[in-house]
């Protein structure tokens, strides 16, 4: 049976974004994992696709968010300050009305990577999830690779962070850090090549960051119980 998604208009200063929520076989998800799209693409792209369904069989319900821009039916991103104000009101929506009490674990790929990354402590994050990072600006073929990167974006980010990399990836490959793991599987930009092993990291790693928190809520219910 396939899975069914929830479509929800939720309204921001920038137009109506739209989730698509759905939610794992088991009644109560264990979690929620929150996922913007890239800055030319949608939700439909095969890497969300397969961490959606990876983390739904890992019993974490999942929120695919269209950006305003996307809903309004245009293709050029709106500016980073706009895609982080409307990710944060989309974000504090789901966690107050659908998602109320749960664990909330956002990310995305590309473009939406960097957007969980900057309003990580905003939106109250446990972690954070970023396919195909675009370490570095994209340069016109032939031109030299300029110096600055977003390295900044990720190094900001205080809680646990999986980065799946193509290790094809024209926008480079992020490095490991504490609290970060890289992932490097067979690709490039699209993660489309190798969607087992995509799906593998993202359910490994859903379950390391997801077990010392099933631990910490059951000793804070044995205390409050007393």
């Amino acid at each position: 049976m396939a899975d069914i998604a929830t479509e929800i208009l939720i309204p921001t200063t920038r137009g109506p974004a739209r989730a698509h929520l759905t939610l794992p076989p088991a009644t109560l998800p264990r979690a929620a994992l929150v996922l913007g799209h890239g800055a030319g693409g949608g939700i439909g792209a095969s890497d969300l696709q397969t961490a959606r369904r990876a983390a739904l069989s890992a019993g974490v319900a999942v929120a695919l968010i269209e950006q305003p821009y996307r809903v309004a039916g245009r293709r050029s991103a709106a500016p980073a300050a706009q895609l982080d104000e409307a990710w944060v009101t989309v974000v504090e929506h789901l966690r107050a009305v659908e998602l109320e009490g749960v664990p909330l674990i956002t990310g995305g790929r590309s473009s939406g990577a960097r957007v969980a990354c900057r309003t990580a402590a905003v939106t109250g994050a446990v972690a954070v999830l970023c396919l195909a990072f675009p370490l570095l600006p994209p340069t016109r073929a032939g031109a030299p690779r300029p110096a600055a990167s977003r390295l900044s974006e990720l190094d900001a980010v205080t809680v646990p962070t999986l980065v799946i990399q193509g290790v094809r990836d024209r926008f480079g490959m992020p490095p490991e850090a504490r609290g970060r793991s890289v992932v490097a599987i067979a690709g490039d930009h699209a993660l489309k090549s190798d969607a087992t092993a995509l799906g593998q990291a993202v359910t490994r790693w859903l379950e390391a960051v997801l077990e010392p928190s099933a631990r910490t809520s059951g000793s804070r219910s044995s205390r409050s119980g007393r």
